[in-house]
């Protein structure tokens, strides 16, 4: 049985009320666990769960075994995508930075495949405790962590065999979304007038879709295009996740645990994150925790004036608002009815001090040098460090090709000898040729949005199980029952069908009484009848 189980999200198991669901995992999983830690070189004693994630099929535990404490995970993306991250924590660790490093299976590979999932086992790091929260110094030690993270993962190159995961390239795109989600979020408060929040978020809806606008154009003529010509490796990994609890105190200074996430990006989302929610956590935007962030943040990784301004822009794009409000969209009214009308009030108590301090942090750019982005990096024919190989690669590792070798000059082939001329011959007007120049395409017109709200499931069917349309149609034929004369009209239904449906159940058993005498009278004749037959043949 769970040789075959296939490892699916459980959020949408019924259980006990009393069951927190990120502390519970099925059984099976936890089976499947204790399978593939008997591929390791160790005895495990005691296993307990440190955390679930119930809606994407995720777990971690950590193990007492004869080596020391352990932690086994089980990584709930696709394989070939956990194999990305897989090799960026190896190409960390073994550059000795603080990430948590991989304990090998017997056979010398970093992960199990099982379930359809791969399965790692890591060391487990002692003491690890969270920065303090209350001021401002474990804010900066946290962000002096994040950016050793950002300044050591520089020059990660994926393993063979893996999906490589980059956000680098879709910044553009990430807006272009939201500003469209905050117009549904109109769409929604318009659809539902009477609900007890709909009239407040329509009273600002507007103001955050034309900062949202007004940001994206500042964006649009940023130097951005210019910085992510660099290429992937030159920034490195975001980890996409950071925050209090993935960054964390240990031997040394910060260590970042749960690299699961990690994809090539702009490492300063990661800082913008971190504030933009330290900010919302306070309730109001302090420039001095700002600055002191920023600050810690760039002795370990250093800025220049064109990521600054990035990272400005991204601070004052509306994200806070659209986190908190996008799960409008899932269930409209029981949101605009419960939860939103506080949500609203707490952001709008935080958006007089965010312009505030926003304001006065945009002339710190100047504080910064400029960064050199005149020339795009080209990626040579030869790599002076080929893509790394780690143990268990989902598929062999390819050849690297070089360039050929000059050829000795002693062994060249003799150049053509030219005629040579008493004089100079007339040179043969050549026309003008224009300079080659770019041709700016026309970009293509956007697609249309539109607006579909996804409802909540909340029965433990498979979602995939789907009827099909003739099934429905028939369905709804047996349930309609329309009674004639009463001026019903039902759409994709004809008269003649409606007629059937609505035929009395009495006709129809008196027509099969009949029928049923028809077939008694032609039967075989019965025994007098034989018997009179036979006397008048005698």
């Amino acid at each position: 049985m769970v040789e075959n189980y296939l490892i699916v999200p459980w959020a949408e198991q019924i259980l006990s009320p009393e069951i927190v669901h990120e502390q519970y995992v099925p059984p099976e999983l936890e089976m499947l666990a204790r399978q593939v830690m008997e591929h390791y070189d160790m005895q495990v004693s005691d296993m307990v769960l440190i955390t679930s994630k119930p809606d994407k099929g995720g777990a971690i535990w950590k193990i007492s075994t004869d080596k020391g404490n352990r932690s086994i995970k089980v990584l709930h993306r696709r394989p070939q995508r956990s194999l990305f991250s897989v090799g960026a924590q190896e190409y960390m660790s073994g550059l000795g930075y603080r990430v948590p490093s991989f304990i090998p299976t017997r056979d010398g590979s970093l992960y199990v495949e099982a379930g359809g999932k791969l399965w790692i086992v890591t060391e487990w790091i002692e003491p690890l405790l969270p920065v303090s929260k209350i001021d401002l110094e474990g804010a900066a030690e946290l962000c002096f962590g994040l950016g050793e993270f950002h300044k050591n993962s520089k020059g990660y190159i994926p393993p063979y065999g893996s999906e490589k995961s980059s956000r680098i390239y879709g910044w553009a795109k990430y807006y272009d979304k939201i500003i469209a989600k905050i117009g549904w979020f109109r769409d929604i408060a318009q659809a539902y007038p009477d609900t007890a929040a709909s009239s407040s978020l329509l009273a600002v809806v507007d103001e955050f879709d034309r900062q949202a606008k007004e940001i994206f154009e500042r964006f649009k003529a940023s130097p951005y295009t210019k910085m992510i010509a660099k290429g992937e490796p030159h920034w490195g990994l975001a980890h996409q996740d950071f925050g209090w609890s993935n960054g964390q105190m240990g031997p040394g200074g910060i260590w970042v645990i749960d690299l699961d996430g990690v994809s090539y990006d702009l490492p300063i989302r990661d800082l913008r994150k971190l504030i933009t929610s330290t900010m919302d956590d306070m309730g109001v935007w302090d420039l001095t925790w700002i600055r002191g962030m920023i600050d810690a943040y760039h002795q370990a990784n250093p800025i220049d004036q064109e990521t600054f301004e990035i990272l400005w822009l991204d601070m004052a794009f509306p994200n806070e608002f659209y986190k908190h409000v996008k799960e409008i969209v899932f269930d409209p009214i029981l949101f605009l009815q419960t939860e939103l009308e506080p949500i609203l009030q707490r952001v709008m108590a935080t958006e007089t001090s965010k312009w505030q301090a926003l304001t006065e942090l945009e002339m710190d750019k100047a504080k910064y040098p400029a960064g050199d982005y005149t020339t795009e990096e080209i990626t040579p024919y030869v790599f002076d460090r080929p893509a790394s190989v780690i143990p268990g690669d989902l598929r062999l590792p390819e050849p690297v090709f070089h360039m050929p070798a000059p050829v000795p000059a002693e062994m060249a082939p003799p150049e053509p000898q030219l005629p040579a001329y008493t004089e100079a011959p007339a040179l043969i007007p050549q026309p003008d040729i224009p300079a080659p120049v770019l041709v700016q395409l026309p970009a293509k017109a956007p697609k249309k949005l539109t607006l579909r709200l996804p409802k909540r499931r909340t029965s433990s069917k498979a979602k995939g199980i789907k009827k099909s349309g003739k099934l429905r149609k028939k369905k709804q034929k047996r349930l309609i029952k329309l009674k004639p004369g009463s001026g019903l009209k039902r759409r994709g239904y004809k008269k003649p069908a409606a007629k059937k449906l609505t035929r009395p159940l009495l006709k129809l058993k008196k027509k099969r009484t009949k029928r049923i005498q028809r077939l008694r009278k032609t039967a075989a004749p019965s025994k007098k009848k034989q018997l009179k037959s036979r006397q008048k043949i005698a």
